[in-house]
C-alpha cells in the first residue's frame, strides 16, 4: 500500500499537469527509500523500479508501457490498470507470501551506483536523437534560472576537466 505523503505527491502532479511519468516517478522513489531503509529487498534496481511503477498504475496513474516492453510486462500492466478500477485487499496469504521474498532480497539494488548503472544502461539503449530530445525538452522546462544554473555547473565542470 503507497504511503499517505506519495500518493499527495502524485495527485499534486497530476492536479499541476505533469506528465504520468512524473505521477509514477513519486511511487518509484518510494519504492526505492523502502529498500534502502530495509523495509525489503530487491534482486535489483530494474525489479524495484517495476514495483514502483505497478504500484502506481494501481494507484491509478495512467502510466504508458515502453514499446519494446514484453508481452509479460504489457499483459502485468493491463491487470495493474485494471485492478486500479475496483480496489479490494489483496489475498493475505499472497501478500505475505510476496513481502517474505522480497525480504530475503539484498537492499544494493537501490544504491547510488546500482541505479546509476540501471539509467546508464536504459539510455544507451535509446538513440542519439531520443536523448538529444530529451535532453532538449528538460533545458526548454527548466525556466531561466534552472538553465542559468545548469549553465554555470556546465562551465565549472568544463574548468575542473581541463
Amino acid at each position: 500500500m503507497p504511503e499517505k505523503k506519495t500518493r499527495h505527491a502524485a495527485a499534486k502532479d497530476k492536479k499541476e499537469g505533469k506528465s504520468a511519468s512524473t505521477q509514477a516517478g513519486e511511487y518509484v522513489h518510494e519504492e526505492i527509500e523502502h529498500v534502502r531503509e530495509g523495509k525489503h529487498g530487491a534482486r535489483s534496481a530494474k525489479q524495484a523500479i517495476a514495483i514502483g511503477l505497478s504500484k502506481a498504475r494501481r494507484a491509478g496513474v495512467k502510466a504508458p508501457v515502453g514499446k519494446s516492453a514484453s508481452a509479460a510486462t504489457k499483459k502485468k500492466a493491463a491487470q495493474d490498470e485494471a485492478a486500479s478500477h475496483h480496489q479490494h485487499k489483496p489475498a493475505a496469504k499472497r501478500s505475505k507470501a510476496t513481502s517474505n521474498a522480497l525480504k530475503k532480497e539484498g537492499h544494493q539494488a537501490a544504491s547510488k551506483k546500482a541505479l546509476s548503472a540501471h539509467a546508464k544502461k536504459s539510455a544507451a539503449k535509446r538513440g542519439a536523437s531520443s536523448r538529444s530530445a530529451a535532453a532538449k525538452k528538460a533545458a526548454r522546462t527548466k525556466g531561466v534560472t534552472g538553465r542559468s544554473t545548469a549553465a554555470k555547473k556546465a562551465a565549472k565542470t568544463r574548468a575542473k576537466k581541463s
